[in-house]
C-alpha cells in the first residue's frame, strides 16, 4: 500500500506564495519520478513540475506557465517533494495533484494523491 498526501493548498492574494508538500509513505523500495499536476474548472489536467530522483542529483522540468516562479524540490529522506510557488497569479487556482512513480519490491507503479486545493483571489 502507497499513500500519497498532499497539503499545503488554501486561499492566497495574488502576488502571494505557497508551499506545497507530497508525503508518500508505505512499503516504498525507491521513488524514481514526481510530478505536481494541476486541474483547474473546466480543464484538463496539466503537468505543472517534476523531479527525479537520481542517486547523482535528478533532474527538474517546469510548464512554461510556472517557469521562474515555482520551484520543485525533494527530500530524499522523508520521501516528500515540495512545491514552492510564488508570484501567484489567479489563474494558478486548480487542484494541484501529486503523481509518483515508485517500486514497491521490485513491482514499479503509479500512484496519485488525492489533491490540494489552491485558490489565488483578492
Amino acid at each position: 500500500q502507497v499513500q500519497l498526501v498532499e497539503s499545503g493548498g488554501g486561499l492566497v492574494q495574488p502576488g502571494g506564495s505557497l508551499k506545497l508538500s507530497c508525503a508518500a509513505s508505505g512499503s516504498i523500495s525507491s521513488i524514481n519520478a514526481v510530478g505536481w499536476y494541476r486541474q483547474a474548472p473546466g480543464k484538463q489536467r496539466e503537468l505543472v513540475a517534476a523531479i527525479t530522483f537520481g542517486t547523482s542529483g535528478g533532474s527538474t522540468n517546469y510548464a512554461d506557465s510556472v517557469k521562474g516562479r515555482f520551484t520543485i524540490s525533494r527530500d530524499n529522506a522523508e520521501n516528500t517533494v515540495y512545491l514552492e510557488m510564488s508570484s501567484l497569479k489567479p489563474e494558478d487556482t486548480a487542484i494541484y495533484y501529486c503523481n509518483a512513480d515508485l517500486r514497491l519490491g521490485l513491482s514499479l507503479g503509479n500512484y496519485w494523491g488525492q489533491g490540494t486545493q489552491v485558490t489565488v483571489s483578492s
